[in-house]
């Protein structure tokens, strides 16, 4: 069950959850007027429910009464007490609709920027941190978790205050209206509260394991969707339909499991309810034949009984409740206490000026993921120098995009240091370092809308004719002339409306509207045909050719005219040249050119 992720098996074994939740009260601090008021009001309401009883006690005596007083004086009295008790629930009645207003605004606001604070905490997470959180965990904390902390905080309020001054206000008048009686509520109170722990001890270990299940749910639905059009080229809808269905049916018997308990809870509380009245009406009648009891305090003494009953149901309700909030408030917790591997400096250092090219060196550089028993990269030292497109070339898991993913600082080195403009990027920000870096990934990622505002997504004040040239350096230029709205053609979720290779360029396109010092590729031109590949790095050395490149390649006709050639093997520098001077020297470099080129092609 804890394959989620690692931080979920440590939330369902410790008892940290009531900490993490305490926790997020500070984000309670802004809306502490809201919580006054709420209590404020919850604190009038309970008063006018326990007037309530000892006003319907002296209607019912009044009516009863007999004695020589006129009919008119009794009539006025008893409309006195009536309208008395007509305010009383008008003001109880009232002060019910400002509860439910205030505490409904105080956990939306709470819960809004907890969104806030998730999400933000997320974008500045760096790639260590994600493989720590899986993408599917970190959606149902920032959606279905939040939203359990914002019930809590809406039904904590009335459950939580209002029951224990109801519970304890009408144990006292109902001790005080009949102190005869008060055995049968302490056996009531006692029963009820055998109930709670039972349910309790039940309940919670379930709670707890249902938001893992979500995860799991979400993460199946996730991986299924996104990998439908392999499923259906494999014909394994049929084996995905039954893995879904295999996790839909865990979450769905462990919330069955958890009804039956809820549903076990109502019944035995309407049978302690009904036995409780049961036994006030056979007692409190033979009082009341003796004389030692009047009707109207039998039956106030019978409304507190059902005030304590309600209390108590309240009450089991939030201790249900609240280990299932518990674990969401532990998992949200989490992700906001989660260490940033990667921070800025308190001072971070500046560029003297900002180059038209910009100059990396790697000097001795190794590097290990958090998880891995051996180094990806191993004393790195090279250098890009501005003008000039340095390739880098090797077999798969040789630490061609850990090279890339260093430079951006999604990862810091384990030894050694990279410069920029000779700066160690480590004494620079974040948002400096990679201000000046135009990175295109190996995926091309692209968001919904026009195809100019993906186009400037690096430069918001981008000119109609930066963004136009940007196109036609990543050859991307014809495509969108051919549709109806040019660059605005609106791009569908995932830019699922353009092929592949139009992606790729587009992504390309994006980087280059930045106009960087440095341009960062990688792997980006693999969905590109040859043609369209060799006029890209044309027109980009002539009209980028101030920048220094760096491109990550698997294809040697893409970087065989490169200034620079390094060559991984397992994490380290097998060779560093020109094509012509690696054919010579390198014997894995002449593997990989032999293994893609003709021999005339190969010269």
């Amino acid at each position: 069950m804890c394959d989620v992720d690692k931080t979920n098996c440590d939330a369902y074994h410790n008892l940290e959850e009531i900490d993490d939740m305490r926790g997020l009260l500070r984000y309670l601090r802004p809306f502490v007027p809201l919580l006054v008021l709420a209590v404020g009001m919850l604190f009038v309401q309970a008063m006018c429910d326990l007037v309530l009883p000892s006003l319907l006690s002296r209607l019912v005596n009044e009516v009863l009464r007999v004695n020589t007083v006129s009919l008119s004086e009794e009539d006025a009295s008893i409309a006195g007490i009536g309208l008395g008790m007509l305010a009383v629930a008008l003001g109880g009645g009232a002060a019910a609709i400002g509860v439910d207003f205030f505490s409904t605004k105080m956990a939306a606001g709470v819960a809004r920027d907890l969104r806030y604070a998730v999400f933000e905490k997320v974008e500045y997470f760096s790639n260590r941190e994600f493989d720590s959180f899986s993408t599917a965990s970190l959606i149902t904390r920032c959606t279905n978790d939040i939203n359990q902390i914002q019930g809590i905080f809406v039904m904590g309020i009335r459950m939580l205050c209002y029951a224990p001054i109801m519970g304890v206000g009408s144990i006292i008048m109902a001790v005080s209206t009949a102190p005869s009686m008060s055995w049968i509520i302490i056996l009531a109170v006692v029963v009820l509260m055998g109930m709670v722990i039972t349910i309790m001890s039940i309940a919670m270990p379930k709670f707890r394991l249902i938001q893992t299940l979500v995860d799991r749910l979400n993460r199946t639905a996730r991986e299924t969707l996104n990998g439908l059009m392999v499923i259906r080229a494999f014909g394994k809808e049929r084996l995905e339909e039954k893995r879904f269905n295999g996790v839909n049916r865990e979450l769905t018997a462990v919330n069955l499991s958890i009804n039956r308990i809820m549903a076990l809870q109502f019944p035995l509380m309407q049978l302690i309810m009904n036995g409780l009245i049961l036994a006030i009406i056979w007692i409190g009648s033979h009082r009341i034949a003796l004389g030692t009891m009047d009707v109207g305090g039998m039956m106030a003494f019978m409304q507190y009984a059902m005030h304590i009953i309600f209390s108590f149901m309240f009450l089991s309700m939030m201790f249900i409740m609240l280990p299932r909030t518990a674990v969401s408030a532990d998992r949200v917790a989490r992700v906001l206490n989660t260490e940033v591997a990667i921070k800025d400096p308190e001072k971070a250092g500046s560029f003297t000026a900002r180059p038209r090219g910009s100059r990396v060196e790697f000097r001795n550089v190794s590097f290990r993921y958090e998880e891995g028993s051996a180094n990806a990269l191993t004393d790195i030292s090279f250098t890009a120098e501005p003008g000039e497109t340095t390739a880098i070339i090797g077999p798969t898991g040789s630490g061609k995009s850990t090279i890339a993913n260093l430079i951006l600082r999604f990862y810091d080195v384990t030894s050694g240091a990279i410069f920029l403009d000779g700066v160690d990027i480590r004494e620079l920000s974040q948002e400096d370092l990679r201000s000046r870096i135009g990175y295109v990934p190996q995926k091309s990622i692209l968001l919904s809308g026009p195809v100019s505002f993906n186009l400037r997504y690096g430069k918001k004040e981008a000119s109609a004719a930066e963004i136009k040239e940007g196109a036609e350096i990543a050859q991307a230029l014809d495509f969108i002339d051919e549709r109806e709205n040019g660059f605005e053609f609106l791009l569908s979720q995932g830019a699922a409306n353009l092929s592949g290779g139009q992606k790729q360029r587009l992504s390309i396109a994006r980087a280059l509207v930045r106009n960087p010092g440095l341009l960062l590729f990688d792997d980006s031109f693999s969905a590109l045909d040859f043609s369209t590949d060799a006029r890209l790095r044309k027109a980009l050395s002539e009209k980028r050719k101030d920048a220094a490149k760096i491109i990550v390649a698997q294809r040697v006709g893409t970087i065989m005219r490169a200034e620079k050639i390094i060559v991984l093997d397992n994490g380290r520098i097998a060779g560093m040249g020109t094509h012509r001077e690696l054919l010579e020297t390198s014997p894995e470099y002449r593997e990989i050119a032999e293994s893609q080129l003709s021999r005339e092609e190969m010269v």
